[in-house]
């Protein structure tokens, strides 16, 4: 077949193609096919031709499958969508339409299939990127966790969440996200848009290790959103190791810290000069809800030695400033306003 403008179109869904070789290689289509609730009607789908070589079910799941890869942002671009990529990359001589489509995930979504395919592609995940077992069926690898927040244009009154990027507060998604240490994403979940990430942590580490069986998550990497005491609680009385940040409004100085140790180089340029130090230390994180013995973490105190602050008292009578989490910007908050002097200028 060639394009009105007489070009192959496989010259235009080449990178379509690759990716529908690599979802037959890798196993992909047959598992989430698999995966589809059995009482699924086909009434609503158009029974394929004997030439014809997909199911009209993988059919659909190869068009929700690719739509990015022909351009498509979401299903409701079907409507305008006139090219024959998307028909090429499905195996139909023209693509399913918008309605069909649609229908489609509505029947799955009343049969909760969404849920058996989030299971299984956490074990595809897992099969295609291999995890070495530590002894007691522990991972030794890190896992990063976060959280992210979709918005969600409807008059439905759903619930609303703050939006990283935009700083608003909308009516929202919030996803869920695991990638492991190479970043290879793992497996996502969907909530409610007033879901926080200490509630949605759990209940995806618990899905993401049933799915996958006997592999157990131990050492896990989570933004500082996860600085909460009873969550940290919860994970330690899980066997689990995380790693955060604690928050700026947490601490004010090393004398918020406990058993400071001494600072060693930590970060170097190319002229030996120690950029930035490193000193172990201990923080108290106390639990006034449970009115119980606080919670003692470990901590890595980072110190930067490129941010420096002007001031006019005299190092003695300061306290020692930490500046670790804070971006440049806002350190070196008075560079915006400086205003230059047209007869300051001296010439040669």
């Amino acid at each position: 077949m060639t394009s009105p403008a007489g070009e192959p179109e496989w010259r235009e869904g080449a990178g379509g193609l690759l990716l529908l070789a690599a979802a037959h290689e890798t196993d992909l289509l047959r598992q989430l096919e698999a995966a589809l609730p059995l009482k699924l009607p086909c009434s609503s789908v158009p029974q394929p031709s004997p030439h014809r070589h997909f199911h009209p079910h993988r059919s659909l799941l190869l068009t929700l499958l690719f739509l990015p890869a022909v351009g498509l942002q979401r299903l409701w671009n079907l409507r305008g969508y006139m090219g024959q990529e998307l028909a090429l990359l499905t195996g139909k001589a023209r693509p399913y339409s918008y309605r069909h489509t649609e229908r489609f995930l509505l029947s799955v979504s009343r049969l909760d299939g969404d849920q058996a395919l989030t299971e299984t592609l956490a074990r595809w995940t897992t099969s295609l990127w291999h995890i070495e077992d530590a002894p007691l069926n522990t991972s030794s690898s890190h896992f990063y966790l976060d959280g992210h927040r979709k918005p969600v244009y409807t008059q439905t009154l759903i619930p609303r969440g703050l939006i990283g990027r935009s700083g608003k507060i909308l009516t929202c998604r919030a996803l869920t996200l695991l990638h492991d240490e190479q970043g290879h994403p793992r497996l996502s979940t969907t909530h409610r848009g007033d879901l926080h990430l200490t509630t949605g942590i759990p209940s995806l580490l618990t899905r993401y290790e049933q799915a996958t069986g006997a592999l157990y998550l131990s050492n896990l990497v989570v933004d500082r959103e996860a600085m909460a005491a009873e969550f940290l609680v919860q994970l330690k009385a899980q066997g689990r190791t995380l790693t955060t940040i604690l928050k700026a409004n947490q601490y004010t100085g090393l004398d918020s810290f406990s058993g400071v140790g001494a600072f060693v180089p930590l970060t170097v340029d190319r002229q030996g000069k120690v950029l930035r130090e490193v000193a172990p230390a201990q923080f108290v994180l106390a639990r006034p809800e449970q009115n119980e013995e606080p919670l003692t973490l470990a901590v890595a105190l980072i110190r930067d030695l490129r941010r420096t602050v002007p001031c006019s008292a005299s190092p003695e009578d300061l306290p020692r400033a930490w500046w670790a989490d804070i971006r440049q910007e806002e350190v070196a908050w008075w560079i915006d306003r400086l205003e230059g002097n047209p007869c300051s200028c001296a010439s040669e």
